[in-house]
This record gives structure tokens, C-alpha cells and sequence, in this order.
């Protein structure tokens, strides 16, 4: 009867959401659309819920399908997306959630996780909570799943566990690991371009998230000497918000069995009078080991753009220790962060660390 009313009048007299859901189905079933607008733009100006959401993005797929519905499943999923951003805070809620309301959630760039390994995790701790058949689970991670992780992204020790991994289908596996390699291996302006090509389509995996623990490119040797080169890239803008005092973790690398970061602060100089950018090498915790490395921090700089050596030191590592400098290039932080600034090529700061195990 309200499908009928709308057909002559224009207007609903329902105006909760049950109720209009009700409607925007019936009017899906008789094809008019402008009533499936009509129920969906009075849907999406209602206040959202998570429950609100989630039925939204349950519609049969008929529905889901519509031109006139797009905006109010769009709405939802940007609601989900960034209710749940942080995930580790909601972590009961988040695992709780049904396949549409975790698939809304992976497809944001903006998740605030450590790293795609641990989205990875997610996934498969929450497909083996929800699935408890394997065969299924297969099914789901395969279809569904797996193309909201940004495989690309994660480092090549995970990425040799998804291989030996029973919740996937081998082939799935084979193909998302050897497509990450591939984009790992190119060039980083062909890495650019694919990300570019690929964030105008539904697809994002070659698109990096705002990860807590930034990426790192690692060149390792093992002759003459134990040796690792890592190059760490931070935008301007990532910089700017280290003031006054935040600092940014990078991805772990290995060295000689050990795992080592580098971090980057904003804090004050020796003297404490002013603000200054610093860089440091940190080894994970790991037993009582002693570790002792050369190391060497460089940074491209105008106008050769090429890396110059800032920091040369040797430290004996125990677990869960950490070295640098405080004041990296010898500037106040508004030299460092200004306009005509030597270290910011193109918006980006190239910053990169040598270590050697001494013998």
C-alpha cells in the first residue's frame, strides 16, 4: 500500500527505518526506482548504527545491485570503516561481525593496524571463528576475503606462510603470493603507477594503508660481510605530525637472525632548546643476546638528491636496546620542516641505515 501511495502522491507516510527497508523491497520488486531513491536518501539522513549498517549491507543482492541503493551501502560501509578503524579497540565487536560488515571494514585505506601481516592475521583468526569447516572457510577466504588483503604489502616472511597455509586453497595462495612478489620486485615509479591504476577500481591491494609500522625495502648480504642496507621513505605530512614529540616505528628487518627497527622522533636537542629530528636503531627483545653492529645513517638531499652520509656509530645490542642520533641533520625542526627544506624531494623524506655484524 505505501508502494501504491508513493506511485501517486510522492510521499511515504512511514518514516522509521524498518519499515522503509520494507518498502525500498517492494519497490526493488516492481522496478521503480525513483521510490528506491526516495527510501534510501530518507535512510541515509537517519542517524547510522552499526546494526543499522550491517542491514543496509545484507540487502538481497538484487537490491544491493541498484543504482538508487549505491549511496545508502556506500554510506554504511564508510560508517563501519571508520567506527572500526582502530580495530584493536573494538576487537570483541570487530570479530563478531558478519562477512559484510568485515569486508566494509578491510576495504579502507585508513585502517590504523601495524601492518598488513597483521590484517592477514585478522582474517584468518575471524574466518576460523566463523567457519569452523574448513572446506568452507576455503571457499570464503577464496571468493571473498582474500581480495580485500593487500598481499602486496606484507613482508616475504609472512608471505611464505600463506603458502604453507590449509585455510587457503593452494592455487589461491600460489597466484595472490606470486603477484605480491612480482610488485614487490618492480621498480618503486612502477609500483606508483600500478597503485595509481588501481585506486580508481574496487580492487586496492597494490594501495598501501596508513600502517602504524611504516614499510621498509631491505637489500641483505651475506659475503664478504653479514650486511643489510634499509631504506625508509616518510612523507612530508607523516613528519609534520611527529611534532612535538611523536615518533614513527618502521616494518622489522632481519639481520644475523635478529630482528631490528628503525624509528624516527621528534624531540628536543642535547641542550633542550629546541625541536629537532632524530632517527634510531632498535633490536627487538629476544633473549639475553649481544649483538654488536656498524651502522650508518644517510639521507638523500638536494640538490644531487643523493643519499650523504649523516651518522656513522658501532653499538653492542641486548635485546630490547636502542641507538641513534637526536638531532639527525644538525637543524631546529623548522629548518628541517620548512619549504626550502634540503631533505623533502617531491614531498618525501629518503632516509636509509647500513648495518654490519662486526667479527
Amino acid at each position: 500500500m505505501e508502494l501504491l501511495n508513493f506511485m501517486y502522491s510522492n510521499t511515504l507516510s512511514t518514516t522509521a527505518a524498518p519499515a522503509l527497508l520494507d518498502v525500498l523491497m517492494a519497490a526493488d520488486k516492481f522496478e521503480v526506482a525513483s521510490c528506491m531513491r526516495y527510501c534510501s536518501r530518507l535512510l541515509r539522513n537517519m542517524p547510522m548504527t552499526p546494526e543499522s549498517a550491517l542491514l543496509y549491507l545484507e540487502l538481497p543482492s538484487s537490491v544491493l545491485m541498484g543504482e538508487a541503493v549505491q549511496p545508502l551501502t556506500d554510506a554504511a560501509r564508510q560508517y563501519l570503516a571508520s567506527r572500526y578503524k582502530d580495530m584493536t579497540k573494538f576487537q570483541d565487536e570487530v570479530m563478531a561481525l558478519p562477512l559484510a560488515g568485515v569486508e566494509a571494514i578491510l576495504s579502507s585505506d585508513d585502517l590504523q593496524i601495524a601492518s598488513e601481516d597483521a590484517v592477514y592475521d585478522f582474517v584468518l583468526k575471524w574466518a576460523r571463528a566463523q567457519y569452523p569447516r574448513v572446506e568452507e572457510r576455503r571457499e570464503v577466504l577464496g571468493s571473498r576475503l582474500a581480495r580485500f588483503i593487500r598481499f602486496p604489502h606484507m613482508t616475504c616472511r609472512k608471505l611464505k606462510k600463506v603458502l604453507t597455509c590449509n585455510d587457503f586453497d593452494h592455487d589461491v595462495a600460489s597466484k595472490l603470493v606470486l603477484e605480491a612478489l612480482f610488485f614487490k620486485a618492480e621498480a618503486p615509479h612502477r609500483q606508483r603507477t600500478l597503485a595509481a591504476e588501481e585506486s580508481v577500481t574496487l580492487n586496492r591491494r597494490f594501495v598501501e594503508r596508513a600502517y602504524k609500522y611504516r614499510p621498509v625495502k631491505v637489500v641483505e648480504f651475506e659475503r664478504p660481510r653479514q650486511q643489510c642496507v634499509v631504506y625508509l621513505d616518510l612523507k612530508r605530512e607523516e613528519c609534520e605530525n611527529l611534532f612535538p614529540s611523536g615518533r614513527v616505528y618502521s616494518q622489522a628487518f632481519h639481520l644475523g637472525g635478529q630482528g631490528f627497527f628503525l624509528s624516527a622522533h621528534c624531540n628536543m636537542d642535547q641542550q633542550s632548546s629546541f625541536h629537532c629530528f632524530g632517527l634510531f636503531l632498535g633490536m627487538q627483545e629476544k633473549g639475553s643476546v649481544s649483538f654488536a653492529v656498524d651502522y650508518e645513517f644517510a639521507a638523500r638531499s638536494k640538490p644531487t638528491e643523493e643519499f650523504v652520509s649523516k651518522y656513522k656509530g658501532n653499538y653492542t645490542f641486548t635485546g630490547g636496546k636502542a641507538v641513534g642520533y637526536r638531532n639527525l641533520f644538525a637543524i631546529p625542526w623548522t629548518s628541517f620542516m620548512a619549504d626550502d627544506s634540503l631533505y623533502f624531494i617531491n614531498g618525501i623524506l629518503h632516509l636509509r641505515a647500513e648495518l654490519t655484524i662486526r667479527h
